[in-house]
């Protein structure tokens, strides 16, 4: 078969710094999910080399000469990473890897999945090499185990290959299915980043609640998250059409609609409903915005899509824990966001996630309440309520505005009420508009006065009564209640004189839904 590889590289020299450090004795061969996605005509980040050398030498003599990142993912295996970026911001990952066997052939036949088990020499780029026919099993778009000790080689493929089915939307061949099963209760074995890595792979797809749900029949969830078994069974009452489980993963498949739509198009989602209407009418001109929103990392190797979808799995976690049932049988989960927050950290922590990966996600379980509050109110949010959500949320409070949008839509259906939907949207959109438009405003307004202001002009000592003037300063100005220098002294002379002034009160009304 004769292909070319430009379509491959970001740039043709990336491919050329490569293949001049190929030779007789050095043989590199592209591998894996490139080669799939190059014969599928889809673009790929993630491009891997098998060398029949010194791995890591090369990778870093590459890295060196394209001024690229670099580190070792594996020292006893011989992998290594280079890290590229285009000017467009995009990362690409070159995997070097120290070839398994004698031959590539040998290599190809102990990896995962036939459609990832061929290669191309880069001494002879005019072929594919596929002793597995994976270019078969393409065309016959279905996923097959290289070998019937697939799994029990690396049990972690048991995911990767409900994330490829979903990804690709290919069909998982029925042997490979039965030695799928078989080996779930090995996952144990492996490293719980192993698991978090491909898992979140996962939840940065397609098909998310599709994917979640078969997780879950085949017993993979209970291994991964067995504190999401004891949400299965628990029955709501209304607004709530579901039980809490079934509700979750209807929340995951709003909030992948919703993703779409609001960062893609609507061009972009299955079926259109006066529901994604509505939202794209009300949101979609912070298109641009959410896209750079999305963009930004709190960690290289895990995007903010996947965090918010690992915290709308686990957003209703501590509703067993909360579960009461009145007289007249109406069913509440009073502060079910709390004990969630609290479940969801000891699940992140045990994932090895990092420390602001685990913070943001919690804080999202925490307040996912608080849009749902502000519309039970009015279809109007106050200037101070708008500082307050962001004090609180940061820059979180966006992911949790499409948080709460999917929330609504999976405990009501398709059957809301026109003037719910349209209050939820009204809140959101106000919301955006402060953080992209008005941050200077309503966010983040500049100070008026300093700390040394009010150590000079009231003789205030440095500690916590010297920080909660200055913050009841920032929530007037921010409120608009107050404009100049002057104001903010006569508002924290005011303060002085009753120190219960400024503290302010807050009630989320977090205990129904």
């Amino acid at each position: 078969m004769l292909i070319t590889l430009e379509s491959i590289f970001p740039n043709p020299a990336i491919h050329q710094a490569v293949r001049r450090q190929a030779h007789h004795n050095q043989r590199i061969h592209l591998v894996g999910g490139c080669i799939r996605d190059l014969l599928l005509g889809h673009p790929s980040h993630d491009i891997d080399f098998t060398v029949s050398g010194d791995a890591i030498q090369l990778a870093r003599q590459i890295a060196d000469e394209l001024k690229a990142g670099f580190y070792v993912l594996d020292d006893e295996r011989k992998t290594a990473r280079v890290i590229l970026q285009n000017p467009q911001g995009d990362r690409y990952y070159l995997d070097f890897a120290r070839q398994r066997g004698f031959s590539i052939e040998q290599d190809l036949r102990v990896r995962d999945f036939t459609v990832n088990a061929m290669a191309i020499d880069l001494l002879e780029e005019d072929r594919i090499i596929d002793p597995l026919n994976g270019a078969l099993d393409l065309r016959k778009k279905q996923l097959r185990a290289c070998n019937e000790h697939s799994f029990e080689q690396d049990p972690v493929r048991v995911l990767r290959a409900i994330r490829l089915s979903m990804q690709l939307e290919f069909q998982i061949e029925k042997q490979t299915l039965h030695w799928l099963r078989a080996a779930v209760g090995l996952l144990p074995n492996c490293s719980a980043e192993r698991q978090r890595d491909e898992f979140f792979k996962m939840l940065d797809g397609r098909q998310i609640h599709t994917a979640v749900s078969l997780l879950d029949r085949l017993g993979v969830l209970q291994i991964l998250i067995p504190e999401l078994m004891a949400t299965k069974g628990v029955q709501q009452t209304s607004p709530h059409i579901l039980p809490v489980w079934e509700h979750t993963l209807e929340t995951l498949r709003w909030l992948e609609t919703l993703y779409d739509l609001l960062l893609r198009g609507p061009e972009f989602i299955k079926g259109e409903s006066l529901l994604a209407g509505m939202a794209s009418l009300s949101l979609g001109r912070y298109r641009n915005d959410l896209k750079e929103h999305f963009s930004a990392t709190v960690h290289a190797e895990r995007s903010l899509r996947g965090l918010l979808f690992f915290a709308a799995l686990l957003h209703d976690v501590g509703k067993p824990l909360t579960r009461e049932q009145q007289a007249d049988g109406r069913i509440r989960f009073l502060h079910h966001e709390r004990s969630g927050a609290e479940i969801a950290g000891k699940i992140t922590r045990r994932f090895a996630f990092s420390n602001p990966e685990v913070e943001r996600i919690t804080l999202m379980v925490r307040e996912h309440m608080r849009i749902h509050h502000l519309a039970s109110i009015s279809n109007e949010v106050s200037r101070r309520s708008i500082y307050r959500y962001f004090r609180k949320l940061g820059d979180a409070g966006v992911d949790v505005c499409l948080l709460s949008l999917a929330d609504t839509l999976a405990t009501y259906g398709i059957g809301i009420p026109p003037e719910q939907w349209e209050r939820e949207l009204a809140i959101c959109r106000q919301l955006l508009e402060a953080w992209f438009e008005k941050r200077d405003e309503t966010v983040s307004p500049p100070r008026l006065v300093n700390g040394d202001d009010l150590i000079k002009r009231f003789g205030i000592k440095p500690g916590p009564q010297l920080g909660r003037l200055l913050e009841s300063v920032r929530e007037a100005q921010a409120a608009g209640q107050i404009h100049t220098v002057d104001e903010a002294l006569n508002l924290v002379e005011l303060l002085l004189s009753d120190d219960s002034l400024g503290e302010g009160t807050e009630n989320h009304g977090t205990e129904n839904r």
